[in-house]
């Protein structure tokens, strides 16, 4: 009986230090608008990550603005005939130390992949993607819309 008491408190302990870093973790969570405001962008959590798909462009469409743009320059022939709108961009995020990292970002404009970490500073998002190493690499900041 001892024994059961102590594995429940460890296991109310461990769940009250994960709902507690919870919060600060979900911060990021929302919408954002691109640097170049061309792009808003729906973080949101899924299975213990944070993902980002485009859910509005300024090039999401063809000139008709009825037929959506496909993702042409994804260098996976088979991704090519995704659609821009609702394109994850941002995928496989964990939170450590104030940190979003372990994800990458994708650019639909050069249909490249890079290494990416996410922080928030000062109610701004600064996006840095990188090739290897962080320090060969380009932050952009992205502004929440809601």
């Amino acid at each position: 009986m001892k024994k059961l008491r102590i594995i429940l408190l460890l296991c109310l302990f461990a769940t009250t230090k994960t709902l507690a870093q919870t919060p600060e973790a979900d911060k990021i969570l929302g919408v954002w608008l691109s640097e170049d405001k061309t792009g808003k962008i729906d973080i949101y959590k899924a299975k213990g990550k944070y993902f980002g798909k485009l859910i509005w462009g300024k090039t999401m469409y063809e000139p008709n603005g009825i037929t959506p743009r496909k993702d042409v320059k994804n260098k996976d022939e088979k991704l090519r005939v995704r659609n821009l709108k609702d394109l994850i961009m941002l995928y496989d995020f964990t939170y450590h130390d104030g940190v979003w990292d372990g994800g990458e970002i994708y650019d639909p404009y050069s249909g490249k992949t890079y290494s990416c970490t996410l922080k928030l500073k000062d109610g701004k998002l600064n996006i840095r993607g990188y090739i290897g190493v962080s320090l060969f690499g380009r932050t952009s900041v992205w502004g929440r819309v809601k």
